[in-house]
């Protein structure tokens, strides 16, 4: 059995309470011993491999800026947050004790002529089952408060712009003084298992015909998760789940879900897609799948994602891509 995509061990700490004191953000950046995360259009600043790089070894990595390989002047509209420090013992190329800030630098950035050699902006769905799990971390984090950044500028109550405050972890109307955090929206995410064993996998009307995953949607206001996840799943495929067990969770910042994973259980065998969001569903049983990811006539989810961990949590192991051993 894989292990589930949650370990308790985290990379920084995100000093929840000191972040909340004025001034310290302005006073971590004062000490010039941080490194800094650079995100431009939604994506990571990220070191290259020097060699073509094998699919399988984590070889791309977050390419962290020192206070003097920043400018001088950063763009006007830069977005800063303090993303917290390096924990020990967690793997990390960076010293224990090493605070992180992010820098999202706006749409219109201009010429960006001081990005290192070697390094180039990615997105997470792109380089991140490349990126080791600490770098991994570290851009989903990233990724979802820069997200959350640009898309809540202005007031929701009154429509007056709002300002960054507690190093960049809240934002606060300059009109009426509300004050606004990140948001989390839960998601269910299903690997569908029927009475004989085999998993109902589904093809989704924005991906190519050939890729295959696990159902998932939002939970909406005033449901649980597991309620949710019954109801996407009749809703999507036409299946009624009668028991659920819970696997794993993972943040997925496109754009902020909070992702709940689950193994469901049918007696359904027939699956019928909704045809608006889902193109066609599957069974099929461990042999099957393994075979049709070798051959190419399926696709499924990277190992970047909860959807693939739980795909191998019911397959028992590692599912081979085409051209990997055994």
């Amino acid at each position: 059995m894989t292990k589930p995509n949650t370990s308790p061990d985290v990379v920084l700490d995100r000093q929840c309470e000191q972040r909340n004191e004025q001034g310290f953000l302005e006073t971590v950046m004062s000490t010039g011993t941080y490194r800094a995360v650079i995100f431009h259009n939604r994506k990571a600043l990220i070191s290259e491999p020097e060699h073509s790089p094998d699919h399988n070894s984590p070889d791309y990595s977050v390419t962290y800026l020192s206070p003097t390989q920043l400018p001088r002047d950063l763009p006007a509209g830069t977005q800063t947050v303090y993303l917290g420090k390096v924990l020990p013992g967690q793997g990390h190329p960076l010293a224990a004790g090493t605070p992180l800030i992010l820098f999202a630098l706006p749409h219109d950035a201009g010429e960006l002529g001081w990005v290192p050699d070697g390094s180039s902006f990615m997105g997470y769905r792109d380089v991140g089952q490349q990126l080791r799990a600490a770098d991994a971390q570290i851009v989903i984090q990233a990724q979802a408060v820069a997200n959350w950044h640009a898309t809540h500028t202005f007031c929701p109550r009154c429509g007056n712009p709002m300002e960054p405050m507690k190093a960049g972890w809240m934002r606060r109307c300059v009109q009426d003084g509300s004050e606004h955090f990140p948001r989390t929206d839960p998601a269910a995410i299903v690997a569908i298992v029927g009475a004989d064993e085999r998993i109902l996998l589904a093809n989704n009307f924005q991906w190519d015909q050939k890729r295959y995953s696990t159902v998932a949607g939002f939970v909406e206001a005033g449901e649980s998760a597991e309620a949710g996840a019954v109801r996407e799943i009749a809703e999507e495929v036409g299946v009624r789940l009668h028991a659920l067990h819970y696997v794993a969770s993972q943040a997925w910042p496109f754009p902020r879900s909070l992702m709940l994973g689950y193994i469901g259980y049918t007696n359904d065998t027939v699956a019928t897609p909704d045809l608006t969001e889902v193109r066609a569903a599957k069974w099929f049983s461990r042999a099957e799948l393994q075979g049709a990811v070798l051959n190419g006539e399926a696709v499924i989810s990277s190992r970047a994602s909860i959807a693939r961990e739980l795909i191998e949590h019911w397959y028992g192991g590692k599912i081979l891509e085409p051209g990997e051993q055994a």
